[in-house]
């Protein structure tokens, strides 16, 4: 087992950082925010960190370099949440996009300060993936936490029905706010967490291909839920490493995988997943509707012959 570890850990770095750059995507997609700006802020995370060690004298913690690059992109959320308050949709998602690309225009034009298109390298950093570990699983736990209950009530009803949320007293505006919060939070973290067990960064690495990366984990693992950008983070990692026997043919596999799922599976894995869980219960409660039914008339029936018994006795 720890010949296999050994041997794939540079596939598990990326499963779990692969999940949390989902996460900052699927996060405000939960809200109804079609938004992309979690790469921008990728990016935002991970040149802050590279920035805080390469240019410090001392020694610095994770903690302090990772805290600073979510810092500057919870920031940076907040002011593009308010620039871009009144879009919605498409317009919206081509707005993020486009955020994106600056961060990368300016990743490539920062001059010493960035490594302008060569990046930065020397990121050296005592991070564990122990340490990545424990920030994925207590990111799950938050979001498990707003999936249910209340708060997951509310959540859906501002994605499903804005007006209607807004009638029943929700504040959607300020659900949005958070949607774009807690993208820069995962988005951050992703980026902050990734250069510090590469020790690398470079423009290349925040491009448009990462927005397309993180929309495909959504699309194929399902964005109802943090489960399915679990899903979706393992199979778009791990697949194409399996797939590297077909060769030439790797592509072509794994590209029609995904349109297969995009077009037949549009709630994601987790989608059929939770269809069989529906399946299933609502065959349980049928049965069990027939079983009372089947009782009932079986009652029925006692009281029946219980009368007739009676009636006979009396008229002996």
């Amino acid at each position: 087992m720890s010949a296999w570890y050994d041997a794939h850990l540079i596939l598990v770095q990326a499963t779990f950082i692969s999940f949390l750059v989902a996460l900052s995507i699927q996060f405000p997609m939960r809200m109804g925010v079609f938004s992309f700006a979690g790469v921008a802020n990728y990016a935002l995370g991970a040149y802050t960190a590279a920035i805080v060690v390469v240019r410090s004298d001392e020694i610095v913690s994770p903690v302090v370099s990772v805290g600073a690059g979510v810092l500057v992109a919870v920031v940076v959320s907040l002011i593009l949440a308010l620039i871009v308050r009144r879009l919605r949709g498409l317009y919206l998602a081509m707005a993020t996009i486009s955020v994106s690309l600056i961060v990368q225009v300016i990743a490539f034009n920062g001059g010493e300060l960035t490594g302008g298109a060569s990046g930065m390298f020397g990121v050296i950093s005592d991070l564990t993936i122990g340490s990545v570990i424990v920030v994925c699983v207590v990111a799950a736990g938050i979001l498990t936490w707003t999936e249910r209950g209340t708060l997951g009530r509310r959540i859906d009803a501002v994605r499903d029905d804005p007006e209607l949320a807004v009638s029943m007293g929700i504040n959607v505006n300020r659900y949005r706010l958070v949607a774009f919060v807690g993208s820069g939070v995962f988005g951050s973290l992703a980026g902050g967490l990734e250069v510090l067990l590469r020790s690398t960064i470079s423009p290349v690495n925040v491009g448009f291909s990462l927005v397309v990366t993180a929309l495909t984990i959504i699309i194929v693992g399902g964005y109802r839920s943090w489960v399915g950008a679990a899903i979706g983070a393992v199979i778009v990692t791990w697949l194409p490493f399996y797939l590297q026997a077909m060769e030439r043919y790797q592509q072509v596999i794994y590209g029609l995988f995904v349109v297969v799922a995009a077009i037949f599976v549009p709630g994601g894995l987790l989608g059929i997943a939770d269809q069989a869980r529906r399946r299933l219960v609502r065959r349980q409660l049928e049965h069990e509707d027939q079983e009372a039914a089947a009782e009932q008339d079986a009652g029925g029936a006692a009281v029946v012959d219980a009368v007739g018994a009676s009636r006979k006795e009396e008229a002996r």
